[in-house]
């Protein structure tokens, strides 16, 4: 039996309505995929690689041409980055201005870096708790040339009571603050937190890095709680915790040049003391950069 006309027509109809769905549908796929990234990177000096070449912004918050958020921008293809980063930052800068200095001397002011995050932005990283929690001064009060001395652990650590622990748990609703607010001014934005590396090894490598073994190994275990608190802050907070420690591991201030992503005491390559140098920057990149590309 032959379809009517009237059954022909109405086939015909859905066929082309269903080649406009199609069609539709793939143009607003690929306008979707052709919609440009933006990338607002926020954070402090393990974020900005102070003294990596080249400078980049106010000289004064130590950001480099190759951090981590650059190299990955370039690596991926971001075309917009909006990189404040800034050396000394703390929670308390994400919303208000950071005083700057250059060897004691006032060097300006960096605006808030939250001024950085707009409507539009689609990815956010943020590195963020070690000036909160004062870890750069806990290392450098422990440097130690004399071996035979009492190790330095003994006076953050008394009567079994952590200081610097209590910082990293007073430090969690800060940063919990700090994601609620980037989740409001940037609500498309994917948000990526990154926790701090391996920076020596367990027993340390006195003299070649002046801290005692015991006082190397409770240093580094002080990193990993805060990583812990960074860790678990950010899986509570809509926020994805990336982890640089597991994978930085071998690479301390213990190594050789060629194979230490962080500095120690006296750097062996242009980076600040007690931070990541640009083979560790460029590590960071490829580790962070892993995670944005497999959504």
């Amino acid at each position: 039996m032959k379809p009517s006309r009237t059954i022909k027509a109405v086939t015909g109809l859905c066929a082309l309505l269903g080649a406009v769905s199609v069609t539709t549908a793939t143009s607003g796929t690929a306008q979707a995929a052709a919609t440009p990234q933006v990338y607002v990177a926020l954070g402090d000096s393990m974020a900005s690689g102070p003294l990596i070449p080249d400078p980049t912004g106010q000289l004064a918050c130590g950001r480099s041409t190759h951090n981590y958020a650059h190299d990955m921008a370039a690596s991926l293809g971001i075309p917009v980055l909006r990189d404040v980063t800034c050396s000394g930052a703390s929670t308390f800068h994400m919303t208000n201005p950071q005083p700057l200095s250059i060897a004691g001397v006032a060097a300006g002011t960096a605006p808030p870096q939250f001024d950085a995050l707009t409507a539009d932005t689609t990815l956010v990283t943020l590195t963020i708790g070690g000036n909160d929690v004062g870890l750069v001064g806990v290392a450098q009060d422990c440097m130690q040339l004399n071996p035979f001395a009492a190790p330095c652990k003994g006076k953050y650590v008394v009567n079994g009571v952590d200081s610097v622990a209590a910082r990293s748990d007073a430090f969690a609703p800060k940063l919990a603050a700090v994601l609620a607010g980037i989740h409001q001014r940037s609500p498309q934005a994917r948000v990526l937190v990154t926790g701090y590396g391996d920076y020596i090894k367990a027993g340390g490598c006195w003299p070649v890095e002046p801290l005692l073994g015991s006082d190397a190994t409770w240093l580094q275990s002080e990193v990993d709680y805060l990583n812990s608190v960074i860790a678990s802050t950010s899986a509570s907070n809509g926020a994805t915790y990336v982890d640089v420690r597991t994978p930085s591991a071998g690479h301390d201030s213990c190594q050789g040049e060629g194979s230490r992503w962080v500095e120690g005491y006296v750097p062996l390559s242009p980076a600040a003391p007690l931070h990541p140098n640009q083979a560790g920057e460029a590590a960071y990149a490829r580790i962070v950069g892993a995670v944005v590309a497999n959504g």
